[in-house]
């Protein structure tokens, strides 16, 4: 394939879309506010590429998106990346940030002392909220300190992150949520 091409997609949390080059994903999209929106911010961040239906190979990244969104365990890690023009510091923290697997959390600050720089937390959002992948680099995944969400770029911020984060079924504090009690309860005798 020559070029550049880019798709839309429905899924539980809206529509999103994905882009793609000869040498793998170039963006992904979350959901905007009102339809079209999604459209219009791919063609705005990617004017060379031509909406496509999806390749045999994008339609599996799509399924697997997809599955993710409604709690399945993929963690995209396989995922072909087109890194051209991403700066040093953030390949750096998106290589971190794709090793959260889903369900899980990190903060900021253990990001910036996994890559051995402790006192760039807010560099670390700033990579994060430039993030051209969103979901299969999980950024959502990555919050603030004592388990706040913190920024979210996308649309909706940070409740569009906790809603993520929700299908994922992420613990993001150490109190015990309904859904973890649901889990922790032994059914009653006789049962």
């Amino acid at each position: 394939m020559q070029g550049t091409a880019f798709a839309l997609f429905d899924t539980v949390i809206g529509r999103c879309g994905v882009a793609w080059g000869v040498s793998g994903l170039i963006g992904m999209q979350l959901p905007e506010a009102t339809p079209g929106a999604a459209w219009a911010r791919l063609r705005k961040r990617f004017p060379e590429a031509v909406e496509t239906p999806p390749s045999p190979a994008i339609e599996q990244i799509i399924e697997r998106v997809l599955d993710l969104l409604t709690g399945g365990r993929d963690d995209l890690t396989d995922i072909p990346l087109d890194l051209t023009g991403v700066q040093a510091f953030n390949l750096r923290v998106y290589e971190i940030a794709r090793a959260i697997a889903p369900g899980e959390t990190s903060t900021y600050g253990q990001v910036a002392r996994a890559m051995g720089e402790p006192g760039a937390a807010r560099a670390v959002g700033k990579a994060l909220g430039e993030n051209p992948w969103p979901i299969v680099v999980p950024c959502h995944r990555v919050l603030a300190a004592s388990g706040r969400m913190g920024g979210f770029s996308a649309e909706g911020g940070a409740s569009t992150k906790a809603q993520m984060l929700t299908l994922e079924r992420a613990r993001t504090s150490p109190v015990p949520t309904l859904f973890d009690l649901e889990f922790s309860v032994a059914p009653p005798r006789g049962s």
